[in-house]
């Protein structure tokens, strides 16, 4: 009997094996569970050279699986920015900027890119133009929003050439003063590439610093439980020069994070070439469990781009993009290779599936692989196209932070089950959890989890109508199994099976018991890769990995490590955050006192049923308690 490397015993685990779902002890050998069970049982493996952890009876889950995000490109830029992830107010984040520009020494710039909506801000507001050039009127500082804008501060817009010559591209915005002078705002009209463009303009850090920054980003995401992730490529990320560094970390055993990695057309009006020329000298799933290749987008032509920016609106796709995408899918098709597109709105779906359902008539899919990112507004006989060509859909909270944008525009009731998932999976459409991680949402899983079953957004704005929720269990399962499906890697990892990978996460929290809003602060105490741990703190500490330094000195990761409270100062940061959240539930609590007197429930309506708080505390509605329609009660007659 083969003997264990390391056994797990008195937890309390959460296989995601619905054959057996529930255990206390594993056991693992060459990085893979060679038992699952009762204590006793798996003690049997036991060697004198086994390492043996008391999991103390906490919560255990299979590693998260993020289906859609970007870590290659956000590994090369981590330790140069600055996260506003989970800040709980404005003046929190600004007091973090001002600290950022004080250490930050020229010519390089603070840069918070991405990951932050105004809505989780108690404030409820972005910062302004003047707050950021009063704060750093000499270092640059760019701050990217979703995709919609970014703020460039007067020293910015010197270094990066803006003037009042500078003519707005296509598809974006520079913002001008009365004097015709740039204000320091670009907007996305929807397309982001100014905001791209204009970022790729700033200082890159060294090769030896993007090694030191990627291993930083990868013990992050080993802090919030992942252990396996799709990268879905990406602008301004090229092959193969970009990925030069997790490919080394790979030879030299220093993933923490297993990659699978697309490849996304880089020449707009050269895509087919692209990817003629990868499919000729890349090999279909080269690498190994650690790091392979897996097949092409999510961007296959640029033509095919619909942006998700919820405050412009839906983009209208050009005439040639049919037969652009033709070209390029039908490559892929005749030398099966799986492929993603990314695909926001319902529009865009139909007619992407017309060229698919137009090549699979002439060279059958028959079984491969494809898959369509985001899809936010896919109706139901879009949904059943996609099944009948045996298509995934990998799905992102993207929602948890422009919701409220895209309830203004298109209304509550569209919001309501957008993405409709809950359908998804009634109509056994494989599905994958993601987060589109790092510059619209943030790559914190747990965020997803809270959104895909409180129904909320990180603002608490109420989204998910009660029949569009999916359960905690069930959301748990679009991250750990319902992702491998994304890679082709369902048979071998999702679950704390027997023969899978050994990938598995301590909580720190009990998931499945803990309020909606402990979901957001849920964090691994013990992180397992490979049969390996990589992460460890508290009960584990002694187990922890050693530490490398974070280059360079004035790094923002020194300070505050991404998703706050960032666990480089975790302690101090926690009371902070502690504080912060009490303030903003008893200033809830009191609103609600407040509204429960000023109305009395005097009927339902359509759209919210008894739920009259739902309208009344929204952002979108009218919700002025003194006003016409906030007096009568519902502020669905505003609507």
């Amino acid at each position: 009997m083969k003997k264990a490397d390391m056994i797990l015993y008195n937890g309390a685990i959460h296989t995601v094996d619905r054959d057996a779902p529930k255990a206390t002890a594993v056991a693992i050998s060459d990085g893979k569970f060679i038992a699952v069970g009762d204590d006793a049982s798996v003690m049997l493996l036991a060697a004198d050279t086994t390492i043996k952890i008391d999991l103390k009876k906490k919560t255990v889950v299979p590693g998260i699986n993020d289906s859609h995000t970007h870590l290659i490109r956000g590994g090369l830029n981590y330790n140069l920015e600055l996260r506003w992830d989970g800040v709980p107010s404005l003046a929190d984040a600004l007091r973090m900027l001002k600290e950022q520009v004080d250490r930050t020494p020229s010519p390089q710039w603070v840069r918070v890119v991405g990951g932050w909506t105004e809505f989780q801000f108690a404030e409820r507001r972005m910062p302004t133009l003047k707050e950021i050039n009063d704060l750093s009127p000499d270092t640059p500082v760019f701050i990217l929003h979703l995709y919609d804008r970014a703020f460039l501060n007067r020293a910015a817009l010197k270094v990066v050439g803006f003037n009042k010559d500078t003519p707005s591209p296509k598809g974006g915005q520079i913002e001008y003063d009365a004097n015709g002078e740039p204000t320091g705002l670009i907007l996305a009209t929807p397309n982001a590439m100014i905001l791209y463009s204009t970022l790729a303009k700033g200082p890159k850090l060294s090769y030896e610093h993007q090694v030191n920054s990627t291993r930083h980003y990868m013990r992050e995401m080993n802090r919030l439980g992942i252990t396996s992730v799709i990268d879905a490529g990406g602008g301004f990320q090229n092959f193969p020069d970009d990925y030069k560094i997790v490919e080394e970390l790979n030879e030299q055993g220093q993933l923490t994070v297993r990659i699978a990695y697309n490849l996304f057309t880089q020449h707009p009006n050269q895509e087919k070439e692209d990817f003629d020329n990868w499919t000729k000298t890349v090999k279909l799933y080269q690498g190994d469990d650690m790091y392979r290749h897996n097949g092409a987008g999510e961007m296959l032509v640029f033509s095919a781009a619909d942006f998700e920016d919820f405050v412009q609106p839906r983009p209208d796709l050009p005439e040639l993009m049919e037969e652009e995408l033709e070209r390029v899918v039908n490559l892929l098709v005749e030398n099966r290779w799986p492929f993603r597109l990314h695909a926001t709105y319902n529009e865009s779906i139909t007619r992407f599936l017309n060229v698919f359902e137009k090549i699979n008539r002439e060279i059958p899919f028959d079984g491969l692989p494809w898959i369509f990112d985001h899809a936010e507004t896919i109706d139901e006989k879009n949904m059943e196209r996609v099944k009948a060509l045996g298509g995934g859909i990998a799905i992102q909270n993207r929602m948890a932070f422009q919701g409220e944008n895209f309830a203004g525009r298109y209304g509550l009731e569209a919001a309501g089950a957008t993405p409709p998932v809950k359908q998804m999976l009634d109509m056994e459409i494989p599905v994958g959890g993601g987060t589109d991680a790092t510059r619209v949402s943030s790559y914190n899983p747990w965020v997803a989890l809270y959104w895909l079953s409180s129904g909320k957004t990180v603002g608490g704005m109420e989204l998910f109508h009660q029949n569009s929720r999916i359960s905690r269990e069930t959301a748990l399962e679009l991250y750990t199994r319902g992702s491998a499906w994304f890679s082709n890697e369902q048979h071998k990892k999702g679950s704390i099976k027997v023969g899978q990978l050994a990938d598995l996460v301590v909580l720190n929290k009990d998931y499945f018991t803990v309020t909606d809003e402990e979901i957001k602060s849920i964090e691994a105490e013990l992180t397992v890769v490979d049969g390996k741990i990589v992460y460890a703190i508290g009960d584990f500490k002694s187990h922890t990995p050693p530490v490398i330094p974070i280059l360079p000195d004035w790094s923002p990761v020194k300070i505050y490590n991404g998703y706050y409270p960032g666990s480089n100062n975790l302690e101090l940061a926690r009371s902070k955050q502690a504080i912060a959240v009490q303030r903003k539930e008893q200033e809830a609590i009191q609103k609600l006192n407040i509204v429960t007197a000023i109305h009395q429930c005097i009927g339902s309506c359509g759209v919210h049923g008894h739920n009259h708080n739902a309208a009344r505390m929204s952002d979108v509605p009218i919700n002025n308690f003194s006003a016409f329609w906030g007096a009568l009660g519902c502020s669905c007659f505003a609507f």
